[in-house]
């Protein structure tokens, strides 16, 4: 019995670092990589989707000949804008692009151009989008991030005691404890910090972390009331672990905050 418990919590620290290792490497706050070759050089890049102010946003790329400059374009996202072209920076062995700062939520598009003598190539084919946002301090997004992966290692925990016909309500109470505070609680007080506003989810936004918090939450109610009156209660524990697993499996911030600069007294 005891080795069957071990197996299982082995078995749910395994999919949540899977889950956490997906959410590290998509969405659109990841870094843009790749590499571009200009006059037979190689060059590897890494240009950064996401900034906090109060500051320009330095995207770099090292490139160590000194023959080759360049350019780039920006224009905030989405917006009517006429694109602005700005010659690249040399530190020493890098050239950076330093994007103006935005307000809180508010996106860019920028594409680099990098030139040597009659060459001329596109760092990327199409423009990278960053969102510039506000410094949240550790107190705030350490406890968010921590509580959300223990809320999801508690729901996949939950899961398998379901499968494995143990009890259900005690984890399903340490799981809701876990998102509530993650998701509910320190979720708002990151958005806050970020963006300057608690909730951009429905009925007043479109911010899909919001949304996906608070639909898994609904999931998550139901079974708590399904093992409030049946401790060993199977369906609904699975039901809302399989829910929050492929939520989990949306990147992170999708559809997440913008300034939307189309709008009428926006431009």
């Amino acid at each position: 019995m005891r080795s069957k418990k071990i197996l299982f919590w082995l078995i749910a620290i395994v999919i949540t670092v899977v889950s956490a290792y997906f959410q590290r490497q998509t969405g659109p706050t990841k870094p843009f990589t790749g590499t571009v070759n200009i006059s037979g050089e190689s060059i590897d890049f890494r240009l950064i989707r996401t900034w906090h102010r109060p500051s320009d946003a330095p995207a770099r790329i090292v490139v160590e000949d000194k023959e080759v400059h360049g350019f780039f374009r920006y224009k905030r996202y989405p917006s009517f804008d006429t694109w602005d072209t700005i010659p690249l920076v040399r530190e020493e062995e890098r050239l950076v692009a330093r994007i103006p700062q935005q307000p809180a939520a508010g996106k860019v598009m920028y594409q680099i151009v990098l030139e040597k003598g009659d060459e001329q190539v596109k760092v990327t084919e199409d423009p990278v989008i960053i969102r510039f946002r506000n410094n949240v301090p550790a107190w705030a997004m350490l406890p968010h991030i921590i509580l959300m992966f223990a809320a999801m290692l508690f729901s996949n925990r939950a899961a398998l005691a379901a499968i494995g016909r143990e009890r259900t309500r005690g984890i399903t109470l340490w799981t809701i404890g876990a998102f509530v505070l993650g998701g509910l609680v320190f979720g708002p007080i990151v958005q806050k910090y970020a963006f300057g506003d608690w909730w951009t989810g429905w009925p007043w936004g479109t911010d899909l972390t919001d949304n996906k918090t608070a639909f898994a939450m609904i999931f998550w109610i139901v079974a708590l009331v399904r093992v409030w009156r049946n401790p060993y209660h199977r369906t609904w524990v699975i039901v809302a672990a399989i829910v929050l697993l492929l939520i989990y499996f949306i990147p992170h911030s999708l559809l997440g905050s913008e300034i939307d600069w189309t709008q009428e007294g926006m431009q």
